[in-house]
């Protein structure tokens, strides 16, 4: 992972960047040397562009990824995506609002994205404990019906939406860009990130005995609904997390555990943390392609779909059997 992001470091368009400018740029910034013209577009396209980009693509993806698997085998369902109790749905009518009613403020923006996901799936789990949480059944139709009721209200965000400004900028915004990934962002999300995927990669073993269902983990001594709670937490975190930082980004947390389930096996422990380095590396190399490979800079959800989808199929037609 490390090598691809330093390969991918000095992919763009920008061709005036390579390892050994790199390299002279370190020393006259250790130097203290003033820097010449040529260095200064260098300084800004590897601090402010390429640096946070790469950073956001690394922690998106495996914050996806991981947190996909957790979801996959907790509700014993290897087509369970991230997005299963409404955290996206949340997030895009809090972002929403933002762009709408806040449009001079992107932390809003942000912040209200972030509050509204965690929302959406506060919903999910008090319509669970409403019926008492007897069955994930019941945690399941929870999140259909605030991801439903989430849309919904999103598309209202979009009719109020002033068509010439507001209304391009959700609709962009929906399909996920690393247009506007900035350092600051970074530091403030990227730690909080990094914390829960660690402690989600900690919890295979709890997580393999969730899978087993609730009355073999009962009997294991397993405390079901504070590790499912725990577990649900910290993957809507990290969900919410990748929309603040990035939008709407999908198929990752749904095609890469589940082709990685298929190569590791289905111990959590291998697995979660194998799709969260799987998802790191994807999204990373799919946005490197973006960005070089075609002068339109498309949104990042794009080309995800595009190069999830037919590998998402080959893996199930790989794995049919299995199905039968």
């Amino acid at each position: 992972m490390a090598l691809t992001a330093l390969t991918v470091l000095f992919i763009g368009r920008f061709s005036e960047l390579t390892p050994a400018h790199a390299v002279e740029l370190f020393y006259a910034l250790v130097r203290g040397e003033s820097l010449t013209a040529l260095q200064e577009n260098q300084y800004i396209a590897l601090i402010y562009v390429r640096l946070p980009r790469i950073a956001a693509a690394l922690l998106v993806g495996a914050a996806l990824a991981i947190s996909g698997g957790a979801y996959q085998s907790m509700f014993m369902n290897p087509l369970v995506s991230p997005g299963i109790l409404g955290v996206l749905a949340g997030a895009s009518f809090g972002a929403g609002i933002g762009m709408v009613f806040f449009h001079d403020s992107w932390m809003a923006t942000q912040i209200l994205a972030f509050l509204f996901a965690c929302v959406a799936v506060g919903f999910a789990l008090f319509f669970s404990a409403f019926f008492r949480w007897r069955s994930i059944l019941i945690l399941l139709l929870g999140g259909i019906i605030s991801a439903s009721f989430f849309t919904s209200l999103t598309a209202l965000m979009k009719f109020l939406a002033d068509p010439e400004k507001q209304l391009p900028e959700l609709t962009y915004w929906l399909m996920g860009s690393f247009a506007r990934v900035e350092a600051h962002t970074i530091l403030w999300v990227g730690i909080p990130m990094l914390l829960l995927t660690g402690y989600l990669c900690t919890q295979g073993k709890v997580t393999n005995v969730l899978s087993m269902g609730d009355e073999e983990a009962l009997s294991m001594g397993v405390a079901v609904r504070a590790a499912r709670l725990r577990i649900i937490l910290c993957a809507t975190l990290l969900s919410a997390f990748t929309v603040v930082l990035v939008g709407i980004v999908g198929w990752v947390g749904l095609v890469i555990p589940h082709i990685m389930r298929f190569l590791t096996g289905p111990d959590n422990r291998i697995l979660l943390p194998a799709s969260a380095m799987a998802g790191a590396i994807f999204l990373l190399v799919t946005d490197s392609i973006a960005r070089t490979v075609f002068t339109a800079e498309l949104p990042i959800g794009v080309y995800t779909s595009l190069v999830s989808l037919p590998v998402f199929v080959v893996s199930l037609y790989m794995n049919r059997r299995s199905w039968q």
